[in-house]
């Protein structure tokens, strides 16, 4: 059964659109990896400008309304929210000045990666800052938590892409290892759990249905990506010579699950834009048409299952008839032919 007003309503737009982004950049990364395409990094980084441009033009709407506008600052926790909104801001800014510096080094080879990947260090360090915050007033923090635990796995980068250590990628890898390994564990208790609870009756059917999402939405998101990083060090240490467009295959599938994801995530950030409420809402706000598709559930039903419905699935209106009152007795009117004489 597809139920478009809880498939809209749950829609995390923020998480959308970064994650089409990366589907996008990654594979014009690795076309022009297999020189398949000529183009130059500026433009394989367009996804990237894309994204970064909404984010910072986002924050920008947002600030105006909220200086704007000051009695919108007294709605419910808006001040937690256009802080958190002004953090992710900051740590986008600091990915924007590390993309712009990537690219430049990838198109002219002009600075030493550690000098590239500064700005990323930064980041992380401010992430567990951020993380902290995050807990206490209870929202959520994926990128602040991703920069954090990579920190010593962004110095490994660095140091080997400049030649200063001659590991070996699988050793280089190391810390991404083990975060994965966490992951893993994560999938495989989230898959028990599915399997012990579709076999509880004490469990409505929704409950079932939403952990059997979750342990399939993990699988395809962790074992893919762990499959692309496998093969990605192999590739790195000329182990294999697979081209990187197949390579990335298992990273497509990872992206393409997160922007499927995206659309049961809830939360998000409603002072984006200056929006100050939630995006279907804001959706259905500018074109009314919607909620007639909005409120519309499908669900696929055989024809036998419909011939064999139970009466009392019917209507109780269609059920029993009303019988009129007493009061009102029908008033009996002669026949009367226009061809009789009077």
């Amino acid at each position: 059964m597809v139920n478009l007003k809880h498939l809209f309503q749950d829609f995390n737009p923020s998480k959308f659109v970064i994650f089409s982004c990366l589907l996008v950049f990654s594979f014009l990364f690795a076309l022009r990896l297999d020189n398949t395409i000529e183009w130059s990094y500026w433009v394989v980084f367009l996804p990237i400008w894309i994204w970064k441009f909404l984010v910072i033009f986002g924050a920008i709407i947002g600030s105006y309304v909220w200086f704007r506008h000051p009695l919108y600052r007294l709605e419910g926790d808006s001040f937690v929210q256009f802080k958190a909104m002004i953090m992710t801001t900051s740590m986008h800014l600091m990915l924007l000045v590390f993309d712009i510096l990537a690219c430049d080094n990838l198109e002219t080879d002009n600075h030493s990666w550690m000098f590239v990947f500064i700005p990323l260090m930064f980041m992380s360090i401010v992430s567990i800052g951020f993380c902290v915050w995050a807990i206490k007033n209870e929202r959520s923090f994926e990128l602040e938590l991703f920069c954090s635990v990579n920190i010593l796995q962004f110095i490994f980068l660095a140091l080997r892409l400049d030649n200063v250590i001659h590991w070996s990628w699988v050793i280089v890898f190391i810390p991404i290892w083990i975060v994965m390994c966490v992951s893993m564990i994560g999938v495989i208790y989230a898959v028990i759990l599915a399997i012990i609870l579709s076999r509880s009756p004490e469990i409505i059917r929704d409950q079932r249905r939403g952990n059997l999402t979750t342990a399939i939405g993990y699988s395809l998101l962790v074992i893919p990506m762990l499959i692309f990083e496998i093969m990605l060090a192999n590739r790195l240490d000329e182990d294999n010579h697979f081209k990187y467009t197949a390579i990335t295959v298992p990273l497509y599938i990872s992206l393409l699950t997160l922007v499927l994801l995206s659309f049961g995530a809830k939360g998000g950030n409603q002072w984006w834009f200056g929006i100050r409420k939630d995006f279907c809402q804001f959706s259905l706000g500018l074109c009314p048409c919607l909620q007639e598709y909005g409120n519309i559930s499908y669900s696929a039903q055989t024809h036998s299952e419909q011939i064999s419905e139970p009466e009392h699935m019917t209507p109780k209106h269609l059920q029993t008839k009303k019988k009129p009152p007493d009061d009102f007795q029908k008033v009996v009117v002669p026949i009367i032919s226009i061809e009789t004489p009077d």
